[in-house]
């Protein structure tokens, strides 16, 4: 069974940082596109970073210049750095592993950003 294990959530003051990590098993990884999206309470769940299979990665505007997301293949991991955050990145924040038709997703880690 495919798992995608999410850690590093927390509390965090604004202006501060965090790190999100996502630790997947049971996939070929280096063959799948990987997000992390995040759902606010009362919103939608919305895409966050993205990294494709060759390393490029995409941005959200809201969260441009202040996240990076970053894959280790060799540890099937990803990472989400946050930075310079802000009380509206809390949120429930997933991991996700796509490829073709097939989608796996995390069960969410905790952020609150507090002013």
């Amino acid at each position: 069974q495919v798992q995608l294990a999410e850690s590093g959530g927390g509390l965090v003051q604004s202006g501060g940082s965090l790190r999100l990590s996502c630790e997947a098993s049971r996939i070929d990884f280096s063959t799948f596109n990987m997000g992390w999206y995040r759902r606010a309470p009362g919103k939608q769940r919305e895409l966050v970073a993205m990294i494709t299979t060759d390393g490029t990665a995409k941005y959200a505007d809201s969260v441009k210049g202040r996240f990076t997301m970053s894959r280790d293949n060799s540890k099937n991991t990803v990472h989400l750095q946050m930075d310079r955050m802000k009380p509206e990145d809390t949120a429930v924040y997933y991991c996700n592993a796509g490829r073709w038709t097939e989608a796996y997703w995390g069960q969410g880690t905790q952020v609150t950003v507090s002013s």
